[in-house]
């Protein structure tokens, strides 16, 4: 498997696609005046302690306040070092209101809901997390060998000035040398001092540590992975990651590449097509089988569809068939869009309990590769896998798009003829009410076609019921269901 990356820097805004083997799997989007904060360091204000939640909402200088919950908040002991969580069943004890606290931004603010905050910082370098409120070294998963996870938790330890303090080391930091290491350390003890420094000077509600741009925090977090090449369009955004990687990855095979031709790198990759139909409802499979994919505000729906492939051997297979191909498409599709919180997966109903086990493998496979937390069920007797996906920021359809102002979100609006009858009883209501002259519809092309053609007959009764003419305007701004019955 390859990886690549292309990033496409405006003066604006910066995307950036991550490829496996030539297939777009994520998509980045930063924009000036919507910077993710994810990492960020604020100086915050406790403006509420909700004792009924064991929560407080922390004022940072957004437009909501954010949420901290107990779990998320370090005990200081009285040398203000080491830190841990103690056992407490009260958050009063551990947060007053108008306290100022460090606090760091683990969640974006998403929908109508603010950012959630923890103060157990964490601090990545190219090779380490330094988590200087927290205790002990981890080493990341994805390094199996247990040689080199030794290896790398001995020199951890050899390494850090003191006790104090908690490390993980990352991914990337397999076959680090000693010195690389050592050099991470220091950046990382003049950061954290940094920013100690700046908590105390700094006003309250402001940033106290930034992290990095996205391109540069693409090749922070990335290159680990084994990214064989990154392609950027700007000649300023090239030079600023060179410079980035001279120091902080040095040697790193990567190829770091500026485009220069005249067709834009996403049109020449296809990955602007890709993003408009990840926009979309419906995602067609090669079998000729299709999802269904529906965010709500509580949850995200996929629906498996059969559509137009009819198998070759017998339903149960062709179903089965179906369904292993969906898995693997559900899973590219949850990091393309970034769906996260509680998704249901509706695959169609298997009979055979070993067919069902393989499709929860291939789901549980295909997800391997995402670094975003996720959990799986078992298969429900319905077919419905229940699944949760971390999620820290907004989705790509959030990012993008908003609510349409026509339907205002429901994805459907009143029939012409469902909105005839409303005039109509809005028609006898005036009536009733006020005296005039005569009635003037205003209405949607569509409306005001319907009243002239189909009811035609009972508008006559109408006229004739309520003993005053009743004129008919087309208004070309009026959505279908927008009306107003005007007294003359």
């Amino acid at each position: 498997m390859t990886l690549e990356i292309l990033i496409n820097a405006a003066p604006r805004e910066t995307r950036a696609a991550v490829l496996e083997s030539g297939v777009l799997q994520e998509i980045y989007i930063e924009r000036t005046e919507r910077r993710g904060l994810v990492s960020n360091l604020y100086k915050g204000r406790v403006s509420r302690v909700l004792p009924g939640m064991q929560a407080a909402f922390v004022d940072i200088g957004l437009e909501r306040t954010a949420f901290l919950h107990v779990a998320d908040i370090a005990y200081s002991h009285p040398e203000n070092t080491v830190v841990s969580l103690p056992a407490v069943d009260d958050i009063r004890r551990l947060v007053s209101q108008g306290d100022d606290i460090l606090v760091q931004v683990i969640k974006d603010p998403i929908g109508t809901k603010g950012a959630r905050l923890t103060t157990f910082v964490a601090l990545p370098s190219r090779y380490l997390v330094y988590m200087p409120r927290g205790d002990g070294i981890g080493v990341s998963a994805r390094i199996e060998e247990e040689s080199e996870r030794q290896r790398l938790k001995e020199a951890i330890s050899a390494l850090r000035s003191d006790a104090h303090g908690g490390y993980i080391v990352r991914t990337a930091a397999q076959g680090a040398t000693v010195e690389s290491l050592r050099e991470d350390i220091s950046y990382l003890d003049k950061l954290w001092t940094h920013v100690r420094r700046s908590s105390t000077q700094s006003e309250t509600g402001k940033v106290v540590h930034e992290d990095l741009p996205l391109t540069l925090r693409l090749l922070r977090d990335e290159l680990g992975r084994g990214v064989g090449r990154v392609v950027v369009d700007s000649p300023a955004e090239y030079q600023r990651m060179i410079e980035f990687a001279k120091v902080f990855v040095p040697g790193n095979p990567t190829r770091i590449e500026l485009y220069t031709g005249t067709r834009p790198v996403f049109d020449l990759h296809g990955i602007e097509e890709e993003i408009s139909r990840a926009l979309e409802r419906k995602v067609p499979l090669k079998s000729g089988g299709h999802l269904i994919i529906d965010q709500t505000e509580a949850m995200t729906t996929i629906d498996v569809n059969t559509g137009a492939y009819v198998g070759h051997r017998n339903l149960e297979e062709t179903i089965f068939r179906t369904n292993l191909e969906a898995a693997v498409a559900i899973a590219r599709q949850l990091r393309l869009r970034n769906l996260g919180g509680i998704i249901i997966i509706d695959f169609i109903d298997m009979k055979d309990e070993p067919h069902k086990k393989q499709v929860l493998a291939a789901l549980e496979r295909a997800l391997a590769g995402d670094r975003a937390q996720t959990h799986i069920v078992s298969l429900s007797p319905l077919g419905l896998v229940e699944m949760t996906r971390k999620r820290t920021r907004e989705s790509l359809e959030h990012q993008l798009c908003e609510p349409c102002p026509t339907c205002e979100g429901r994805g459907f609006v009143k029939t012409a003829e469902t909105v005839c009858h409303e005039i109509f009883r809005e028609i006898v209501r005036q009536s009733r009410q006020f005296v005039s002259r005569e009635l003037l519809i205003l209405g949607h092309q569509d409306v005001v076609d319907r009243l002239l053609d189909d009811e035609s007959a009972t508008l006559a009764e109408l006229e004739a019921q309520v003993g005053r003419p009743i004129r008919l305007q087309v208004e070309a701004l009026y959505t279908v269901d927008q009306y107003d019955v005007v007294l003359v």
